[in-house]
């Protein structure tokens, strides 16, 4: 049976190099660890659900400014509608994916002292919701009648007296857990509006870093049109197939109705999706390529000592193999060998681990790494230790004996 008194014994005459291949596995496990964690964060965010049908939408934004006026967004959105293939349009404030939002707090009770919940606002016409393919789940929408139009003159004065909104599920739930938010009173300084329905989630514009975090979809829907004088975009929606044909058409027919004007944005949500999304992606990357680099260096530190300690070690392999020791038991000795330096350096890596996690929450405001990643961290170097030790190991294996006592 295999003793850990003879390992332990042949690692204290070699104390520097254990004491760096422990150290070497301390490091690549605290960074691994948080590397893992940040990455597998940023594939949560890029993954999250944004509650639209993206595949079907496309978007584009016109000029305000020019010598012929602000176009009217009505007669804009009636002239969308005709192009072949748009099956529904709509003027609206803002997107998902696009980084800018209009934002409120909005509370339970009246005046300033209040608890704030800050939602994003979302505005359109009457065709927002179904073109966006958001459902409503509870309550109803808003009809024909409710609608105003929104200008920069009349935002100030009718933008925070909401008379009936519509809210997203998980802002329903945040401010009434497990209730029924409809036929609820929701304020903004003095002024109320009725919640008259809970909508699908919809993300906000701007993400949060956690994709798990239920604020990114704390939305509010108002009655309210708008149009290019507020900077607002016109979605279109559209058969997959048909989505760059229908854009181009719109941009065609925009700029033909007004040619003083120029069509400042374009793009299929997908493509707004993959832009918004771009940093994150190369983070990810950048992190998996440290991870898979301090595995690597890690691998060859193993690889490199284990290599040295057979040949520094072949006279007691070969005692032990004329004492009846056999291949398997050689194989054995040098993998618990490796076992108990990783084992080592896996505890004094975990201490190291968790303080970086803290100086990220710190200075980052990284989330705590969930201790679940520390289990899997030890796994994944005791299996990297295993499998870089075994090749150098099953070399001493093979060793004759005879060969070994004449190399003494």
């Amino acid at each position: 049976m295999m003793t850990p008194r003879p390992i332990l014994s042949a690692l204290r005459r070699h104390k520097i190099a254990a004491f760096l291949i422990v150290l070497e596995i301390a490091l690549a496990f605290a960074i691994v660890s948080n590397a893992v964690y940040l990455v597998m964060g940023r594939l949560q965010r890029m993954d999250i659900h944004s509650g639209i049908d993206e595949r079907d939408l496309v978007t584009l934004q016109i000029s305000s400014s020019g010598n012929a006026g602000v176009p009217s967004a009505e007669a804009d959105l009636a002239a969308l509608r005709t192009i072949p293939g748009v099956q529904s349009a709509s003027a609206v404030n803002s997107l998902p994916f696009t980084n800018s939002s209009w934002n409120s707090d909005f509370t339970k009770t009246p005046g300033q002292d209040a608890t704030g919940y800050p939602a994003t606002i979302y505005l359109g016409s009457r065709d927002l919701l179904p073109t966006l393919g958001v459902k409503i789940l509870a309550g109803r929408g808003f009809s024909s009648d409710q609608y105003t139009d929104l200008t920069p003159a009349t935002m100030l004065s009718a933008f925070f007296k909401p008379t009936q909104v519509i809210v997203s599920k998980a802002y329903a739930e945040q401010l009434w857990p497990g209730g029924n938010a409809v036929g609820k009173l929701l304020y903004v300084d003095k002024s109320q509006g009725q919640i008259v329905g809970v909508m699908s989630n919809i993300v906000r514009p701007q993400l949060s870093d956690s994709g798990t975090d239920p604020s990114n979809f704390y939305a509010v829907v108002l009655p309210f049109r708008v149009g290019p004088d507020l900077d607002a975009s016109y979605v279109l929606r559209a058969a997959p197939a048909a989505r760059e044909r229908v854009l181009k058409a719109a941009v065609t027919k925009l700029q033909a109705m007004h040619p003083t004007q120029t069509v400042t944005k374009q793009a299929t949500l997908s493509q707004m999706r993959r832009e918004y999304f771009a940093n994150d992606r190369a983070m990810a990357w950048l992190l998996v390529s440290t991870i898979l680099a301090l595995l690597g260096v890690t691998a060859i530190g193993i690889v490199g000592l284990a290599s040295f300690w057979v040949q520094q070690r072949t006279r007691q392999i070969g005692v032990r193999r004329a004492l009846g020791a056999r291949r398997r038991d050689i194989l054995r000795y040098f993998q618990t060998e490796n076992f108990l330096l990783a084992t080592a350096g896996i505890a004094l890596g975990c201490a190291a681990a968790i303080g970086i996690n803290v100086w990220l929450m710190a200075h980052y405001a990284v989330p705590r790494l969930p201790i679940i990643y520390l289990p899997i961290g030890a796994v994944a170097l005791w299996l990297l230790g295993q499998l870089a030790v075994l090749g150098p190991a099953l070399r001493a294996a093979r060793v004759a004996p005879t060969v070994a006592m004449r190399a003494a």
